[in-house]
């Protein structure tokens, strides 16, 4: 952008023709030239400065931006993986419920089982005593025909 040659100080140098030569007269030409290469010199090294001073602040935006959002990902990141942590979590516990309440249902279907037992058992039980109480009538009956 521009030539390397151009001097970074604020201070004008002379060149070795403006030592060697007389000053020019003030008002003339060639003093006009010089003053407006001495201006165009010093705007160009103040474009420059302000150049680099708006080149440095833009990278300090954007490495403040840059910062902004890898603190957002990361956020987000960190986030899911609380939320992995909770998750699991609740994935242990609901799996210790569950072993428990098959514990208790398996507990549950051996108690149903024992009292369907015990019922199966109070009906044969009932119907041998029903059995029982035909056979004694029956014969209880045949003895009284038989003592008649």
């Amino acid at each position: 952008m521009y030539s390397p040659q151009l001097p970074l100080a604020r201070t004008r140098v002379a060149s070795p023709w403006e030592t060697e030569k007389p000053q020019p007269e003030p008002g003339g030409l060639e003093a006009s030239l010089l003053q407006l290469l001495h201006d165009h010199h010093h705007k160009s090294l103040r474009l420059r400065e302000l150049t680099e001073k708006a080149k440095k602040d833009a990278i300090k935006k954007a490495v403040r931006v840059s910062d902004l959002l890898m603190d957002a990902v990361n956020g987000g990141v960190q986030e899911s993986f609380i939320n992995e942590k909770r998750i699991e979590l609740e994935i242990r516990a609901l799996a210790a419920t569950i072993s428990r309440f098959m514990r208790q249902t398996d507990q549950w279907l051996t108690a149903t089982h024992a009292i369907n037992t015990a019922i199966k058992e109070i009906g044969d039980f009932e119907n041998w005593m029903k059995t029982m109480e035909f056979d004694c009538k029956s014969i209880n009956a045949a003895i009284r025909n038989i003592h008649q």
